[in-house]
């Protein structure tokens, strides 16, 4: 799609027109672990979930440092290219090329070296640990499709090409869902095969997306021409809130297990996989519209062109708030559903999920609505705002209220830290957005 579309096109109709490919694309992103999950559940047992549920942060963090790498650039590049400034883009997309290569190869010696020491560091066991160590070995080896496919999508679709992204992470998923059945079903290859289906299912992605590049819509250039460090710094300041985003998910899943296993065992860590899959879910829903405002937000920021950034703002306002409402009206009505999609449960897995369900869930309406503004203050570049709203709900809120809340209403007291942690988040991103108003 040529620039000038971005700034001339009706906002609502190319928010639409980037929407439902940027969903579907989150959407398949979330089955790579949700068929891990289901399959494993129903034919591993609630062992293998807990331990999955455990494994689960080193995806989030290889995934997150590609968009680290790719939705820092190509910010940066569609700001550029609103001003005109196409060259200058291309060197932030090389600049973030080259960064993301740098970051893959420092962590794949790094987590091959200290394999065993990550896995019992994120939480493993005496029961989990077999399980978690058939897992992860093929994670960390094929952790360079993670980190291409996050990086290529973003860029891709800031290219003016969302359906070739979202057609590559369909195909990945979909493979991904086949293999999962194949490996650990017929041929029995347990938490191995449910892992390397998720590898193959990645790689699928990654050669897709690749295609871009040799058609004539293409118009990412390498280029070192002109290339300053100054491009490395400003892709990471602004990127790294989306890495954050994605770290996010496996920070809290990391605390959540250590004070679940510490207040309710093993069975507490199965229902918190239980949740925390059906969260990612609405997370990939929240990233689909993030995915879709970003480059109309960037390049119109570029042009200077605040009306339609304002018109952008309110669409994914909306369209957040009323996707995120349908799981929290399922939780309140039918936890018990969602216990079901994962696990043959027993009374003991039932009995404590559904009012967890209950509580937890309430926080989606506040995560959507926090969604829209981190996206919007990393579109235009403000980087510390959003930085500082996803410090807020994915580290330091979050695992305060995890750690604080227990000591007054015991084990609920977890469950309530996310719906507290985003409901405070909201209050503050409320408040900094309308100061941000005032100033224009």
């Amino acid at each position: 799609m040529d620039t000038n579309e971005f700034i001339q096109r009706p906002v609502r109709e190319l928010f639409f027109h980037y929407l439902v490919p940027a969903i579907c694309g989150t959407m398949v992103t979330s089955i790579y672990v949700l068929a891990d999950t289901i399959i494993i559940g129903k034919r591993l047992g609630e062992t293998a979930l807990a331990a999955l549920n455990i494994a689960l942060p080193i995806y989030n963090v290889f995934f997150g440092l590609g968009l680290l790498c790719g939705v820092g650039g190509s910010v940066l590049m569609s700001i550029c290219r609103g001003k005109g400034k196409k060259e200058e883009g291309n060197m932030c997309f090389t600049a973030a090329f080259l960064l993301n290569i740098c970051m893959f190869l420092v962590c794949l010696v790094l987590c091959t070296v200290f394999m065993e020491d990550l896995a019992l560091f994120l939480g493993g066991t005496e029961e989990t640990m077999p399980y978690i160590m058939d897992y992860i070995p093929y994670i960390i080896w094929g952790m360079g499709t993670y980190f291409f496919s996050s990086f290529l999508q973003t860029f891709i679709r800031n290219d003016g090409a969302p359906r070739l992204s979202m057609c590559g992470v369909i195909a990945g998923g979909v493979t991904n869902i086949i293999l999962d059945i194949v490996f650990v079903f017929p041929m029995d290859m347990g938490m191995a095969g449910a892992a390397l289906a998720t590898v193959i299912g990645s790689t699928l992605t990654v050669l897709i997306l690749c295609t871009h590049f040799l058609t004539g819509r293409n118009q990412l250039r390498f280029t070192l021409k002109g290339f300053r460090p100054v491009f490395v710094g400003r892709i990471f300041a602004n990127g790294f809130t989306s890495f954050v985003i994605e770290a996010a998910s496996g920070f809290t899943i990391f605390f959540f297990n250590l004070q679940l296993i510490r207040y309710l065992g093993n069975t507490g860590v199965t229902v918190y996989g239980i949740i925390s899959n059906t969260a990612l879910v609405v997370i990939c829903l929240c990233k689909g519209i993030e995915q879709a405002a970003q480059p109309i937000l960037s390049i119109n920021h570029g042009a200077g062109l605040k009306e339609r950034i304002q018109k952008v703002q309110s669409l994914s306002l909306r369209t957040s708030l009323v996707i995120c409402a349908v799981p929290v009206l399922l939780g309140l009505a039918v936890p018990d559903l969602f216990t079901y999609i994962f696990l043959d449960p027993g009374p003991e897995i039932l009995k404590l999920a559904a009012p967890a369900v209950r509580i937890y869930f309430t926080g989606f309406l506040f995560l959507g609505v926090n969604m829209v503004f981190i996206c919007y203050f990393q579109s235009v570049a403000r980087s510390g705002k959003s930085l500082l709203l996803c410090l807020m709900r994915g580290c330091v809120l979050v695992i305060a209220f995890a750690y604080i809340l227990p000591l007054l209403f015991g084990s609920t007291g977890i469950w309530l830290a996310f719906p507290a942690a985003e409901l405070v988040t909201m209050a503050t991103g409320i408040c900094i957005y309308r100061k941000e108003l005032q100033k224009k």
